[in-house]
């Protein structure tokens, strides 16, 4: 998402409409829907102005009286203090040692409702506080909202994703505002063997009314603020019936720019997992922006208040279940092979570019036209898979997937979730957006996707094919890993933690220096527009042993680009034919 470090928020006027866009993207997978039983929470953080590493915040014991510094999740001002609790749980980054995880996307939501006067608490400072303080998912919820119940709320509206070992919630929060301190929330526990995504577009809709929140049952599958229909009533921003009271459509109402910009996302997610979304052409009208409003929507129910009919289910059931790598895959999605694919048009260049520098919109002749937001984009500080599973020690069981710059060109490097250290290649305070770091992870991949975005055609499929081979033999090492680990666990704790740290961080610290060879592997062989012959990553000499390469090809701008390079231009690129 995009401000200064994280939410730089980008206007769009279309049609007399202001429309706020932002930029992350989260994907929620059941342990039902994946392959291997697991659960799995993504979460991108695209910002032009977030740098990709990894916090650490190590477990703690506490003394009464105790205090815990609150610092703005965007900017790291000094925000507050709140007493801190006995015992805080290690966390790295968004992952704490009892595989509890989470994410987050901004979707702003009513502006009466943007600022908070006398609250201190943004959504950042609660997502580490509540890792730090929960074993579970609900305990999370539990925990998140109590905070802000006694401390209100300071941020803009937002939907978390929330995982552990066995289950995962979307959750979605917006202050309220003036009026009062604190904040109106629901949380929905995604069904077992269903997917589900969010992304800076409020998502949940209709829910079951719950008389209580009962933390302690298991069987309880929605959670909320008890005042979440009242206070929409008593401030006009709702009149109809309870039963029929949508979240989203009350606090977040949609429009343009959160369907085009934001939903579109979560659609081709869903479309490359679901063939009744991929094959309804009311939702492909929908991530386009172009809304119905029929009597009852296309997933389920009547429609007495005339929403958005056509708008996304919640969640999805895969039409088969879900790998790790799939999971990856997606957060490297550019709408391919869809209506919204960006490797075609003008736009994308002679290379095939599926990207488009900001400002997310232009004018030509007085008309404001748009670029597409896809979930894979080059402004990305970090993203990440957070893999939770219940088979193994808490520990070990829980593997955080980090990768740093855009998506598309990173590789994601295992973490465990109860490593008592960070790889220096990734650790905060290495490097920043304004300090080089030639061993920063986040540098290291920057150039290489820079690179590639000069000749994406050409290079890109080189970096696809090195990724994959990475990621799946670091897929099978954690395999290997994941064994010896719970082993040592068992016998000593200690040396079960020392195992999974040493190899999370050699094998992070060992994948930068790759990244970093390849890079100048990449920049030798494609430079001034040539291509060398190579041999694996070493590049060819002329035959004499003097360091000259081998005659390079020169691919040019290819056969379709070379004709629009002549249209209109008549007679000034022909060359005169010869006698």
């Amino acid at each position: 998402m995009n401000k200064p470090l994280s939410h730089l928020v980008l206007l769009l006027i279309l049609s007399s409409a202001v429309f706020r866009t932002y930029a992350c993207t989260n994907l929620i997978v059941t342990k039902g829907a994946s392959k291997d039983g697991s659960v799995m929470i993504t979460y991108a953080a695209d910002s032009h102005v977030r740098y990709g590493a990894i916090a650490f915040f190590p477990a703690a014991d506490h003394q009464p009286g105790d205090r815990c510094a609150v610092y703005h999740y965007e900017n790291g001002s000094f925000l507050g203090i709140i007493p801190e609790v006995a015992h805080t749980y290690s966390v790295v980054q968004f992952m704490n040692e009892h595989q509890v995880s989470i994410g987050e996307t901004t979707f702003g939501g009513l502006d009466s409702l943007a600022s908070q006067p006398g609250s201190f608490l943004d959504y950042g400072s609660l997502m580490k506080i509540g890792l730090q303080r929960s074993k579970t998912a609900r305990e999370m919820i539990r925990v998140i909202t109590g905070l802000v119940e006694q401390y209100g709320y300071a941020s803009g509206g937002e939907s978390f994703s929330i995982s552990d070992a066995n289950e995962a919630w979307i959750m979605e929060i917006i202050g309220k505002g003036k009026y009062e301190k604190g904040a109106v929330w629901v949380a929905r526990l995604i069904p077992d063997g269903y997917v589900s995504g969010h992304a800076n577009q409020a998502r949940i809709t209709t829910f079951p009314f719950q008389k209580t929140n009962d933390w302690n049952n298991l069987k309880q599958t929605v959670y909320h603020a008890p005042d979440v229909i009242s206070f929409a009533k008593s401030h006009a921003f709702y009149k109809g019936n309870d039963a029929d009271f949508s979240f989203s459509d009350v606090y977040n109402p949609l429009n343009f720019g959160g369907a085009r910009f934001c939903d579109a996302r979560v659609w081709s997610f869903f479309r490359k997992v679901n063939k009744s979304i991929r094959d309804n052409p009311e939702y492909t009208r929908y991530a386009q922006g172009q809304f119905l409003h029929h009597s009852r929507f296309s997933y389920e129910g009547a429609n007495p208040n005339g929403y958005v009919s056509n708008r996304l289910p919640l969640w999805v059931k895969p039409d088969s279940p879900v790998t790790l790598q799939d999971v990856m895959a997606m957060m490297r999605d550019h709408f391919e092979d869809t209506p919204l694919d960006m490797r075609h048009d003008l736009g994308a260049g002679p290379f095939h570019l599926p990207y488009r520098w900001r400002p997310l919109e232009f004018t030509v002749d007085s008309v404001l036209y748009l670029n597409e937001r896809a979930i894979a984009t080059q402004q990305t500080g970090y993203s990440f898979v957070a893999q939770s599973r219940n088979w193994l020690p808490d520990p070990v069981g829980g593997i955080y997937w980090f990768g740093v710059d855009d998506a598309d060109g990173c590789v994601y490097a295992p973490m465990y979730c109860g490593i008592r250290e960070i790889p220096q290649s990734y650790a905060a305070g290495n490097g920043s957006m304004i300090a080089w770091s030639q061993n920063s992870a986040f540098w290291t991949f920057s150039q290489v996707n820079n690179w590639t975005y000069t000749r994406y055609d050409l290079i890109h499929p080189e970096i696809e094919k090195y990724q994959s081979e990475l990621e799946n033999r670091l897929i099978r090492e954690t395999e290997i890993v994941d064994a010896k680990a719970s082993v040592l666990y068992k016998e000593n704790p200690s040396r079960g933690y020392d195992y999974i740290t040493d190899y999370s961080v050699f094998t992070g610290n060992l994948l930068v220096n790759k990244w970093n060879d390849f890079y100048h592997y990449l920049f030798m062989k494609y430079i001034d527009g040539n291509v060398k012959q190579t041999d694996g990553f070493q590049l060819r000499d002329n035959g004499h042993d003097k360091g000259v390469p081998k005659k390079p090809a020169q691919p040019g701008y290819g056969k379709e680009w070379e004709r629009r390079m002549i249209e209109n231009t008549g007679e000034r690129f022909k060359v005169p034919e010869t006698k």
